[in-house]
């Protein structure tokens, strides 16, 4: 089994020869996780398989390629830009939270806030010496309290994929899922760079709107101080076209290639973590109310 151990994002070259890896595109192949699973590795995200209220995933995501158009993702970001939802503290979210259960999820039918702890807890036992990481596993998902607050699940769960340009055949359903998008038949966005330039970086790029993007928006709007690979795993953690299948080079710069393993390491928690091994909630969150005050204290404004 391979470990990646906790790096600075400039040792990419170091990063590559940890692993081992002769092609630098293995990086894209899914890393096997470091704890005891609930089934078969291969039988996480199957999408060909889904049966009974199981069909609420594929229902979820042909809502969401029909609607998720460039123009839309755009004005979701201004909409949430100024912080409209109110002002409500780490904790008091994760209450919310706890009433949604994802539609877009495969492989659980928990309440979100269940997997968050999950996450959190499989990395405190893999990082104990990273606490930042940990919080991170908890918060990743906050973001979906969007759905409370008057939006559509297919604009707030699920992977995300960059609007703007050519869509890639990599993401959840492929590319039939898309044919009621107008943004198919707008020339400006169906190119390979669409309307950005080759290596423009990720963060010059609109993803379709969701959770991550706005968890990270309320996280830089309220200056927390998680590290920039925290913010990034946050940021990107359903960009599954990018960190599984290799996606989106193009449009990278060397930054978000450096970021990669980070966002690819943190993806093999959130995946693999989904089980019936459910922490001791009570026990375990004085431990995450001190990181939270550590890192974004208070009240914050969403």
């Amino acid at each position: 089994m391979i470990i990646l151990p906790i790096q600075p994002t400039y040792l990419l070259d170091s990063f590559l020869t940890t692993m081992g890896l002769e092609d630098p595109s293995e990086i894209y192949r899914p890393k096997p996780p470091q704890f005891q699973l609930d089934k078969a590795m291969e039988n996480f995200r199957d999408y060909d398989n889904l049966e009974g209220d199981m069909t609420r995933v594929r229902d979820t995501y042909y809502e969401m390629h029909k609607n998720q158009t460039y123009q839309f993702a755009c004005s979701q970001r201004e909409k949430y830009g100024p912080g409209i939802v109110g002002e409500f503290t780490i904790m008091e979210m994760m209450e919310v939270v706890a009433k949604i259960v994802d539609e877009s999820d495969p492989d659980t039918s928990l309440p979100n806030d269940i997997h968050m702890y999950q996450t959190a807890e499989r990395i405190r036992e893999a990082y104990p010496d990273h606490p930042w990481f940990s919080l991170v596993g908890l918060i990743h998902d906050l973001g979906k309290v969007l759905a409370l607050h008057g939006e559509p699940q297919w604009a707030v769960v699920g992977d995300i994929f960059v609007t703007g340009c050519q869509l890639e055949p990599s993401v959840v359903f492929g590319l039939p899922s898309f044919k009621d998008n107008p943004d198919v038949s707008d020339p400006r966005y169906t190119t390979k760079y669409g309307v950005y330039s080759p290596n423009c970086g990720l963060e010059n790029v609109v993803t379709s709107w969701g959770h991550d993007e706005y968890m990270y928006r309320v996280l830089t709007r309220n200056k927390s101080t998680i590290p920039p690979e925290g913010l990034y795993m946050i940021r990107y953690h359903s960009l599954y076209p990018w960190h599984h299948h290799g996606d989106y080079d193009h449009l990278c710069n060397d930054t978000d290639r450096a970021m990669l393993p980070w966002v690819q390491r943190f993806s093999s928690f959130d995946l693999y973590s989904k089980g019936e091994n459910i922490p001791d909630v009570e026990a375990v969150k004085p431990f995450y109310e001190d990181l939270i005050e550590k890192y974004c204290p208070g009240k914050l404004l969403w």
